[in-house]
């Protein structure tokens, strides 16, 4: 990858991690699909003195032998759900938001390098090319959790859109940054 392509993966990330924190906290799309449980406390308790190590936890459980039709009759009949739960979790904000943009660091300048390995040079060719890898990204997990597990589909959209238009805002900063020479 050429210093002009590595430069413009870099700032494309920028460009993606500004667009990611306006979603989250200017626009309602980091909280779409997720409510809040009324009588919280209550609910706390019980999980303090039930579940005793932390972990992303699948209920109901599934049925002795893998019966199919079994687990499935109990998630017609009843609740069901997947939960992460930590009994205590550290937290840090600012390690989380560094970890957050090198996530999308890394994205956008493998993006970026397979840009480079294409002929396209035109800015609307190169906005589209990331326009389809951010969306072969937002699909991969989000349908599948939508799917299996019955994520709320505003939420499964909402983040979809966001990593979606994230590679969209990222594509354009990558196509002006490279300008009209080669990649």
């Amino acid at each position: 990858m050429t210093k002009r392509a590595l430069l413009a993966g870099i700032v494309g990330a920028v460009g993606m991690y500004i667009w990611i924190f306006i979603a989250h906290t200017l626009l309602p799309l980091g909280e779409a699909g997720i409510q809040q449980i009324s009588n919280e406390q209550a609910l706390l308790t019980q999980m303090n003195s039930t579940i005793t190590a932390p972990g992303l936890y699948m209920f109901p459980s599934l049925a002795p032998g893998g019966d199919q039709a079994e687990y499935q009759r109990k998630i017609e009949n009843g609740p069901s759900g997947l939960m992460m739960y930590f009994p205590k979790r550290p937290f840090n904000f600012g390690k989380s938001l560094a970890i957050e943009f090198v996530t999308e660091l890394v994205q956008i300048l493998l993006a970026t390098y397979l840009l480079t390995l294409t002929g396209i040079v035109a800015l609307g060719g190169r906005v589209a090319f990331f326009a389809i890898v951010g969306l072969l990204a937002s699909i991969t997990t989000n349908v599948s959790y939508w799917n299996w597990y019955g994520f709320p589909l505003s939420y499964s959209a909402a983040y979809m859109f966001t990593n979606w238009f994230g590679f969209v805002c990222a594509g354009i900063v990558v196509a002006l940054v490279l300008g009209k020479k080669s990649a």
